[in-house]
């Protein structure tokens, strides 16, 4: 290497003028909607609690773009990948292999770590990154002396999955010797997300139990038109981003179909992914109920939650979240393929009386969906107490906990910081 060029990519942080706190986010983005909303709450949260910091999201999300963010929040978008039924992999959009796609992701999120420079780093749940795409990256970090924290919902997966997955990936080492932080967005005694993995003794101190993220309701874009069922009492029925909705949808609308004495009416919003010839078919269905009305994707999902007497979901981590924060009755119908993640949370959520649950049968290998059980459901749905009856402490506690957390890396510049810290130990 000739001598006037710098290796950017193995140098310590060079000085630098006093700057605002910076943290990056990391988001990897392969199905649905989940990480990139969790993300975007922590990151409004975050400039909510110190407007002088900035924030980069980087992401795969191919609808990033679709949400609002505060005013210190930008995001990078990466090429995307697309999780595939059978668990495998594959580009979004580009006509490249898995490994070129991956390649290209780590050197976008690279380039961005060496020039935005972060002094925070959160991870949303994948600890080395899709395929160890983020391991390059983290290795810069902890030469430069950034703060790393790993993010974790509630639940990842059944204990085995999780052990399997992460000693095969790295990601059990990087616990030990990456990790500053390990934050889980739920509360202890609803779950542990970490259980069955060894050696826990190697994190124990570095984990932290902060609460649920509650979600507040975002200010309506104008035209602010809601679709006309929203003007009487309705059920709000979302599987998240629709990639693997269509059961659950079916089975609503099949409950209409079968039992027209139904008392409240539907609004079933079908998520972005869900296939085109799927959404036609059942908005043709529903073109046929006057009970039913249907919407395809709405960033500001929020808004419309707060507006339902009561939701039917999936389960997933942000549903769970939004079903929470706005107190709604809920029935809870989770996926059981290829992650076990929203069964778990729904069966525990089940126990502490925070929702029903209802199982697909056609998943689980009982049969096949019977309209008559969700009618019976949708029927007592509207009569069930709100979450909060269920009385479970600290439920909702997690965005300002973060906060909390990271109060000593985000309130004064970093050269202030330092000056404080000798100061201190002088």
């Amino acid at each position: 290497m000739p001598s006037n060029v710098v290796d950017l990519a193995g140098a310590d942080r060079a000085p630098r003028s006093p700057h605002a706190p910076r943290v990056l986010i990391y988001s990897h983005d392969t199905f649905g909607l989940g990480h990139i909303r969790r993300c975007r709450a922590i990151a409004n949260a975050l400039i909510a609690s110190f407007p002088h910091i900035s924030v980069i999201i980087v992401s795969g999300s191919s609808v990033i773009s679709s949400f609002q963010f505060g005013d210190g929040v930008d995001y990078v978008r990466i090429p995307g990948v697309e999780k595939q039924s059978d668990g495998s992999y594959e580009p979004h959009h580009l006509n490249l292999d898995l490994g070129d796609t991956i390649r290209l992701r780590a050197d976008i999120i690279k380039q961005t770590v060496l020039s935005f420079d972060p002094d925070v780093v959160i991870v949303d749940k994948e600890p080395v990154g899709l395929r160890g795409e983020l391991k390059p990256s983290l290795d810069i970090l902890r030469r430069r002396g950034a703060r790393i924290v790993l993010g974790l919902r509630d639940v990842l997966d059944e204990p085995a999955a999780v052990l399997e997955e992460w000693s095969r990936n790295g990601a059990l080492e990087a616990l030990d010797t990456v990790y500053d932080d390990i934050f889980v967005y739920g509360l202890e005694n609803v779950y542990q997300p970490l259980t069955g993995l060894p050696d826990q003794h190697r994190f124990a101190d570095k984990l932290r139990y902060l609460g649920y993220l509650k979600r507040a309701v975002p200010s309506p874009m104008p035209p602010n038109r809601y679709p006309r069922i929203t003007k009487q009492p309705f059920i709000l029925v979302t599987p998240g981003g629709g990639g693997d909705g269509a059961g659950v949808i079916d089975w609503v609308i099949s409950a209409y179909e079968t039992d027209p004495t139904i008392e409240l009416p539907a609004l079933i919003v079908f998520g972005p992914f869900m296939s085109r010839e799927k959404r036609k078919e059942f908005a043709e269905r529903i073109a046929r109920n006057p009970k039913l009305e249907g919407l395809g994707f709405e960033p500001r999902l929020e808004l419309l939650m707060n507006r339902a007497h009561c939701v039917v979901a999936m389960g997933g981590y942000n549903t769970f979240c939004e079903i929470l924060s706005f107190d709604k009755p809920a029935l809870i119908v989770p996926r059981v393929r290829p992650r076990l993640e929203q069964a778990i949370r729904a069966g525990r959520a089940d126990e502490l009386k925070l929702v029903d649950v209802l199982y697909d049968p056609s998943q689980t290998g009982e049969g096949e969906r019977d309209p008559r059980v969700m009618a019976a459901a949708l029927h007592a749905l509207p009569r069930r107490q709100p979450p909060s009856q269920a009385f479970v402490p600290d439920l909702l506690d997690g965005l300002p906990a973060i906060s909390r957390a990271l109060a000593g890396d985000l309130s004064m510049p970093v050269r202030g910081r330092a000056l404080a810290q000798t100061a201190a130990t002088s």
